[in-house]
């Protein structure tokens, strides 16, 4: 989405490469323990790191990410 393509620009470069590998897991094995996926309202939501999450819609096999950013993104999805 455009907000992922906005927030992610505004990650730093480690954090950048992080949300790039955790892409690959969840391209190629979407139940690698790294991601610890889970449900949050309507969304799903996977760890890049300690401090930053991804969420995403799923709809069988397809992911679209809809944001990316520090813990404190998950208080906005926690609020729907």
């Amino acid at each position: 989405t455009e907000e992922l393509k906005k927030r992610y620009q505004e990650l730093p470069a480690p954090i950048q490469k992080k949300f790039q590998k955790q892409l690959r897991f969840l391209q190629t094995d979407p139940k690698h323990p790294s991601l610890r996926i889970h449900r949050l309202n309507d969304e799903g939501e996977f760890y890049v790191d300690i401090h930053y999450r991804c969420f995403f819609h799923q709809d069988g096999n397809t992911y679209t990410l809809l944001t990316i950013g520090g813990h404190r993104i998950v208080d906005r999805y926690k609020c729907k």
